[in-house]
């Protein structure tokens, strides 16, 4: 096991939600990540706008809550709930809200410049491809996968994964390390409620096990990880992944699964 995934500071970030207006909260520069950063973009009456240039990086924005106008080189979109975008390098980058709203911003660098792209939920959750529910009787959870096979894009693939109460979520164990690094990002959780994250390669001495809340953001560089909510409570989470190669690594659903439960599906192949 390599080190950056036992440093507890370089891979567990708490209540990164906490800042108003646009906050990085990982890079490279300050986590276990190789290539990805991700950040919040929250914005209210007090703060109603946000710009930034995307430089080297392909940018990706999922908002969690509100809505918001992005304008992307002078071409304009209305973002709402789940909706995401896919902003290519070198662009400039505007964020207002009339109201308020709360985006993730997601960031990798690549040497191309892929095509933007505005996803809006409706055309995710009418693609039985990329909306899906998957597991069984104790591991049920809702995919959405925003910016994935239906995106070209170099490194980052994302979504959000919903549990019922008291379910595990990324079951059976997998993992993907050869391919992509990955990060977790827990919002929409009540104060009250927790999940437990687990990161490990070694089944008999887990290098991770973490409660996580609303806010929590745990990366995984590798290393299978199943996370599972509290009873009465189900657990959100937004997932990213950023590839090792462009393009060539970017493949979604392409997990090995803990030898100890590989008899079963990943349960993530209608995402492939």
């Amino acid at each position: 096991m390599t080190g950056t995934i036992l440093n507890r500071d370089q891979v567990v970030f708490r209540r990164t939600n906490a800042h108003k207006g646009r906050h990085i909260s990982v890079t490279p520069a300050n986590s276990a990540t190789r290539h990805l950063s991700y950040g919040r973009i929250r914005l209210d009456a007090e703060v109603p706008e946000a710009s930034f240039d995307a430089g080297g990086e392909e940018v990706g924005l999922v908002c969690f809550k509100g809505t918001a106008t992005v304008t992307v080189d002078g071409q304009a979109f209305t973002v709402g709930r789940y909706d995401a975008m896919y902003i290519p390098r070198d662009s400039r980058v505007v964020v207002k809200t009339a109201s308020e709203v709360d985006l993730a911003e997601l960031r990798a660098p690549v040497a191309q410049r892929y095509p933007l792209r505005h996803v809006p939920y409706t055309d995710v959750t009418a693609d039985p491809g990329l909306h899906f529910k998957t597991g069984g009787p104790s591991s049920s959870r809702t995919l959405n996968m925003l910016l994935a096979k239906n995106v070209e894009a170099g490194r980052l693939m994302a979504g959000v994964t919903w549990s019922e109460p008291g379910n595990w979520t990324s079951w059976p164990p997998h993992e993907h390390a050869d391919l992509a690094e990955e990060l977790y990002v827990y919002y929409d959780m009540a104060p009250e409620a927790f999940g437990i994250q687990l990161v490990y390669t070694d089944r008999l001495e887990p290098e991770r096990i973490e409660m996580v809340r609303d806010g929590d953001v745990v990366i995984m560089p590798k290393g299978f990880h199943p996370n599972v909510a509290i009873p009465g409570h189900p657990i959100s989470f937004l997932w990213v992944m950023a590839a090792d190669r462009e393009r060539e690594d970017r493949k979604f659903g392409a997990v090995n699964v803990h030898p100890d439960f590989a008899q079963a599906p990943s349960g993530l192949e209608k995402g492939r």
